[in-house]
């Protein structure tokens, strides 16, 4: 519970073992005792004290850490709501923190994403910007902006004070370092959408070329039913692993080829859609049997799309390699593998790890955006940034180039929740889960 009579509501239904004023309890103590409705002992608990203002949300908290299952817990949540408490709303604990101003707002949003984290590298990420990294970085820029801006301001609205002229020269060395690092900034969203959203991976070919097989070598599982007749996948199949610390997901597709019925045509429609919005693709490719026009017809689905061509089955006679004429082209992305008996499957997962550099993608001394909301915004500043410039370089009044500068600041503040609608936030806070 939290907020201003959380211990006025807790003194109704809990009775420690040792009976204190609750003005002499200290902030960051556990007492024992237990939850009673009128003279009915409900559990035995352990209930946490955080005064304010150092707590998770600034106010008075407490948590009532109870025996656990179904019943009792929500016995004392019901007891709880039964003597003043209210059910809190998605996020609402963190919405608190950011509002009582414990934390701004890509600190709260950073919450969500170490929750949601599928790998230790985007877990890493969320929690350099909950300590404040990309915080600090918005702050600095701003404060190079605000530097400049301090002096403009005061010369448009009191020409009369001898206040010390802001040069074009001075402007445009300003406006160019600040571009500079907004755009690192925004480059750095390459890496943090890897990190957060991973590489979807589409993996297609013909029936029978050992999709399913791969799917489940790579997994180390099986995920995928393997059988000796074609157009078994029928829908897709959807699993995540971590590669160089990056999830991966994995989408096994239909066979593509002259669908036979209605329900196999749609699966095949679906493999080709989800193979055109891919990151990557994975085309696999049965090696002892000659080309077939399904296997070109992939060929020609996985042109100028990033690719790694499997020729499968080497433990059996091989009838194509990498020097085969339609595949010549893209011998530098072939691997050889045997699916069935997981030969080669390393060899994949590096050849991964190389395509997208997930060894280069460091997050020890570098900010990285993984927020699209984030990222547009900074792209936006860029874009009032080059607004900036070209009013200056059209000798237009100081005023006006004053007003883009102005839509730079309102931007990164945007970033930080400080010039933020209440719209914004509360479909920010609507992605968390109840208690957070």
């Amino acid at each position: 519970m939290s907020g201003e009579k959380c211990f006025e509501i807790l003194d109704k239904i809990f009775e420690p073992k040792n009976k204190q004023n609750r003005d002499n309890i200290k902030g960051y103590t556990i007492k024992y005792g237990v939850i009673k409705e009128e003279n009915e002992i409900i559990d035995e608990v352990l209930v946490s004290f955080f005064k304010a203002p150092k707590s998770y949300t600034t106010e008075n908290m407490c948590e009532i850490n109870s025996h656990g299952g179904i019943v009792i817990v929500r016995k004392i949540l019901d007891l709880c709501l039964k003597n003043g408490a209210e059910l809190a709303e998605p996020g609402e604990f963190t919405k608190r923190a950011f509002l009582n101003g414990r934390i701004d707002l890509l600190q709260a949003e950073s919450v969500i994403d170490i929750i949601d984290a599928k790998s230790e590298k985007e877990a890493k990420a969320g929690i350099k910007q909950l300590e404040g990294s990309l915080s600090k970085e918005i702050k600095k820029i701003k404060q190079e902006i605000m530097d400049v801006m301090v002096n403009l301001e005061v010369s448009i609205d009191y020409p009369e004070y001898d206040v010390e002229e802001v040069t074009k020269e001075e402007l445009e060395k300003m406006l160019k370092s600040v571009e500079n690092k907004l755009k690192i900034l925004e480059k750095s969203f390459d890496d943090g959408k890897i990190i957060k959203e991973g590489i979807k991976t589409a993996i297609i070919g013909k029936p029978n070329a050992g999709k399913s097989s791969l799917l489940n070598a790579i997994l180390k599982e099986d995920r995928a039913i393997v059988t000796e007749y074609e157009g078994t996948t029928r829908d897709t199949i959807e699993e995540f692993i971590t590669i160089g610390g990056v999830p991966l997901k994995l989408i096994d597709t239909a066979g593509i080829r002259n669908a036979k019925d209605e329900v196999e045509k749609i699966g095949i429609e679906k493999s080709r859609g989800i193979a055109q919005n891919s990151d990557l693709i994975i085309a696999i490719f049965d090696s002892n049997r000659e080309l077939s026009q399904e296997d070109k017809e992939i060929l020609e689905i996985i042109k100028d799309k990033k690719v790694i061509i499997l020729l499968n089955k080497i433990d059996l006679n091989q009838v194509i390699t990498e020097e085969t004429t339609e595949l010549k082209p893209l011998k530098d992305n072939i691997i050889k593998i045997s699916a069935l008996k997981r030969e080669g499957i390393d060899l994949v997962k590096n050849k991964i790890i190389n395509m997208f550099n997930l060894k280069q993608i460091e997050l020890d001394n570098e900010v990285v955006i993984t927020n699209l909301r984030h990222k547009n915004l900074v792209s936006k500043a860029i874009e009032n940034i080059n607004e900036a410039k070209k009013t200056l370089k059209d000798n237009m009044p100081i005023d006006i180039v004053s007003i883009n500068i102005k839509n730079v600041l309102e931007n990164l503040n945007m970033i930080t929740g400080e010039e933020v609608t209440e719209e914004i936030i509360n479909e920010i806070f609507a992605k968390f889960c109840l208690g957070k």
